[in-house]
């Protein structure tokens, strides 16, 4: 028994409930991240170059950018509730164990996005100072995820928690963490792989409309997706390696449910390479979505087996509450009515304002 693990508390309403919504709401907001991630990193590039083309389709990526921030943010905020309800007695420490760096999240990610907005509605006085602020934003983002793998890894190590009392600073980041570079790049690089092959999708909508920068986005797109994603497998298995063999184990064989999920992401990622090397856009995406989804739950696989000695949620009573999920559901369909309302007027914006 750990004594620092803080006693449970009773669930609103069965775990199955929570952990559903989890998986609806995070593969969402990795999407919507990722697509970010890919944007900024060929916007950067696109403004680096000289050629009118590449110049076009950086101001067409400037353009939808910070919207495509404001969903992801959105769906993480979705998502860390969850987490919080689910493993709250986890998570929690976790972040006050590295309170400053967790804290300053929010000032930086403000940053950015004001950042990115400052590329968009000023892209053509910046000239060249336009992509510092770009790469600015896309550091402080690289940034917020080494800040979320020191804390999603700590969170699951509560027998590293003793180092609090050495140092009571909020200033603990779990370096020692054999997961956690590999951890960090996996989400890092495959999350660039996949934004790679959102701005690949948005230029077969900008060749549809006859622009030149949407062949650019094509080829730049699948080029860096296919590189990625194949040092994405290399960085995989080195992830594969550095997690306990107790962990490991769940996936080679001890939970059939785990192997298989294991097994289909590592085809999944083979066909998404073969089809982004014969450039098919569309395909490639296919097979990429329902990858990123599967990831998504081998992710809580593993974070179930990493708690399985401290906690399982479903052993939790649950204390039901309905009127609040009622209000919650109500709430969700009206804010989906809204969302989608505000992206048809959105879209229409874009169209007049040419991205």
């Amino acid at each position: 028994m750990n004594h620092l693990i803080p006693p449970p508390e009773n669930l609103p309403v069965s775990w199955g409930w929570l952990k559903v919504l989890l998986m609806i709401v995070f593969p969402l907001h990795l999407l919507f991240m990722n697509a970010m991630l890919g944007s900024v990193i060929i916007a950067i590039y696109s403004g680096l170059r000289n050629d009118e083309t590449s110049r076009d389709l950086s101001r067409r990526l400037a353009g939808i950018i910070p919207i495509i921030i404001a969903f992801a943010i959105n769906l993480g905020v979705a998502s860390l509730l969850f987490i919080q309800v689910l493993y709250g007695r986890f998570f929690y420490v976790s972040s006050i164990l590295m309170a400053v760096s967790w804290l300053a999240v929010i000032p930086l990610l403000m940053t950015a996005y004001y950042l990115m907005y400052l590329y968009d509605f000023r892209f053509p006085s910046l000239g060249g100072k336009g992509v510092i602020a770009a790469t600015a934003a896309f550091l402080i983002f690289l940034f917020i995820a080494f800040v979320y793998s020191n804390n999603m890894t700590l969170m699951l190590a509560p027998d590293a928690w003793q180092v609090y009392f050495a140092n009571r600073q909020g200033t603990i980041l779990n370096l020692a963490e054999p997961t956690l570079w590999p951890r960090y790049l996996h989400f890092t690089i495959g999350g660039t792989a996949i934004g790679s092959l959102f701005v690949a999708l948005y230029g077969k909508y900008l060749v549809k409309r006859g622009t030149r920068a949407g062949e650019a986005a094509v080829a730049v797109g699948m080029k860096i997706f296919t590189v990625l994603t194949l040092v994405q497998v290399v960085d995989g298995l080195w992830f594969l390696q550095s997690i306990p063999d107790t962990v490991r184990r769940v996936f080679i064989g001890v939970d059939p449910f785990s192997t298989t999920l294991f097994l289909v992401g590592v085809m999944l990622a083979l066909a998404a390479i073969m089809a982004a090397a014969v450039r098919n856009v569309y395909l490639t995406a296919t097979i990429a979505i329902p990858l990123v989804y599967v990831m998504t739950f081998i992710r809580d696989r593993v974070r179930s087996a990493y708690l399985q000695p401290y906690y399982s949620p479903e052993k939790i009573t649950a204390l039901p509450q309905y009127l609040p999920m009622v209000l919650f559901f109500s709430i969700l369909v009206a804010g989906a009515t809204v969302i989608a309302w505000m992206l048809i007027k959105c879209a229409r914006f874009c169209e007049r304002k040419g991205v």
